[in-house]
């Protein structure tokens, strides 16, 4: 066990800036997991941090101790208090973070399930349009140039583990994406005709989100093979992104649900 009490030691400046900067994060290929729930998740996932990286207060919380002990004694870091505080992008840190190796997530040939994301810029929407699509059973997400770091701290807290269950492809052309996908590419639009509801999300299914306050581009929409609006019959002019992924992405579950195979989800 390392302990550091020191802000000119040479692995907390790197842990500040695997805090702070998607360069640093992109150089170093690591990136840090700030949080209990977050570190059990990819714990359990049978992925084994490089570093953890723990308050020294901490090691008297029960569930910190239970997670320290899922790594060897090399691997566990002690930062004083002060010092993990500057690394912790949480309001009420719990005291433990771990260091991880971004993972390598090739694409999969057999993807059935997608959710191409466009300039997605907020990391709190991202990271819960990661998460609804991981709850809603998709194999991959596509990410354009132009959105957020997915694996930034902030990202990977509002996935809540979503990152280790689905295929991340970013910097992606997302309307060549959309052009090779074998199966149905879905984009939503407010001027769209045809409203969400009203279409079949069988078969193989890819589902574009856009921009915060852009939405689709043109060139994305033009890729797609239906384009439809969610409708909104309070009056508000629009949704907010996370809350429209959400929709779309369990309005195909809701369908699959109600099909006569009785509830089997199939991604076929």
């Amino acid at each position: 066990m390392k302990q550091i009490s020191s802000r000119d030691n040479a692995l907390f400046k790197h842990l500040k800036k695997l805090a702070a900067s998607a360069r640093e994060r992109r150089k170093s290929q690591q990136t840090l997991l700030d949080g209990t729930h977050l570190i059990a998740a990819y714990l359990d996932q049978g992925y084994l941090p490089e570093m953890l990286v723990v308050a020294a207060a901490a090691l008297d919380n029960a569930e910190v101790r239970v997670l320290a002990g899922r790594v060897a004694d090399n691997k566990l870091v002690v930062l004083d208090d002060g010092l993990f505080g500057e690394i912790s992008t949480v309001e009420s840190a719990t005291g433990i973070a771990a260091v991880i190796a971004i993972p390598d997530q090739p694409a999969r040939a057999d993807a059935a399930y997608c959710v191409l994301l466009e300039a997605v810029q907020d990391p709190g929407n991202l990271g819960s349009i990661l998460r609804s699509a991981a709850a809603a059973g998709c194999d991959m997400a596509y990410l354009s140039p132009d959105c957020a770091d997915a694996w930034s701290p902030k990202v990977l807290r509002a996935g809540m583990g979503a990152h280790f269950l689905l295929a991340l492809q970013e910097h992606q052309d997302l309307v060549s994406v959309a052009q090779k996908f074998p199966g149905k590419v879905l984009a939503t639009s407010l001027q769209a005709e045809k409203i969400l509801f009203q279409c079949n999300l069988s078969g193989k299914v890819a589902i574009v989100i856009g921009n915060e306050g852009a939405g689709v581009s043109a060139e994305l929409l033009a890729a797609a093979s239906e384009v439809v609006r969610i409708p909104m019959p309070g009056g508000m002019e629009s949704l907010n992104a996370g809350a429209a992924a959400a929709i779309c992405l369990f309005e195909r579950v809701r369908q699959l649900a109600n099909t006569p195979a009785g509830g089997r989800l199939d991604k076929t």
